[in-house]
């Protein structure tokens, strides 16, 4: 059994009740201390008290020696210590990186959602009329340019502008999550 523990559940021992009583006579302090070696990181000055009350917990000992008036002294020398240890520790890994993709990094397409994208996309193609279906299937399926798109078809080059547009226009109502891709 550990310091702290008690036999019971709901009740408390000695060693907690210190313990409570070390965090609100010398937490403030010890907080200001670590927020300023952790570069004002609140979070990481929290868990480094934490910490520094557990060591405190764990040693009871040196909080009852009587070489010395206050128990400040030796939780402040603690705190700073893990403080100091937690920075060697960040500063010895590679930085850690957070939900945020990094600039360089390569992104990569759910094959899943590619292919409800393409069955998306084809449904929606069968849809328009045979004009405008053949008109995007040359421009923008076969790559071919709209004069070459217009002597394919035996149309005017501005009727296979016209159609492409109208074709477009149409496949953003069918396909409204799409709209940004067909701009």
């Amino acid at each position: 059994m550990t310091a702290g523990t008690s036999l019971t559940p709901g009740t408390t021992t000695t060693a907690e009740h210190e313990l409570a009583a070390l965090q609100r006579e010398h937490g403030g302090p010890l907080f200001a201390l670590l927020l300023r070696l952790s570069d004002g990181d609140r979070q990481r000055a929290e868990d480094l008290v934490q910490e520094t009350l557990v060591r405190a917990w764990q040693h009871p000992e040196a909080l009852h020696a009587d070489d010395f008036d206050s128990v400040r002294p030796w939780l402040l020398t603690v705190g700073r210590r893990l403080a100091i240890d937690a920075r060697r520790a960040r500063q010895a890994r590679p930085p850690e990186v957070g939900a945020e993709v990094p600039e360089n990094a390569r992104v990569t397409a759910d094959h899943a959602e590619r292919a409800a994208a393409v069955l998306d996309v084809r449904e929606a193609v069968k849809r328009l009329t045979p004009e405008h279906r053949d008109v995007l299937v040359l421009v923008y399926f076969l790559g071919a340019s709209v004069a070459e798109a217009a002597e394919a078809l035996g149309i005017p080059p501005g009727t296979v502008k016209s159609r492409a547009y109208y074709a477009l226009r149409a496949l953003r109502r069918v396909l409204p999550g799409y709209a940004a891709d067909l701009r």
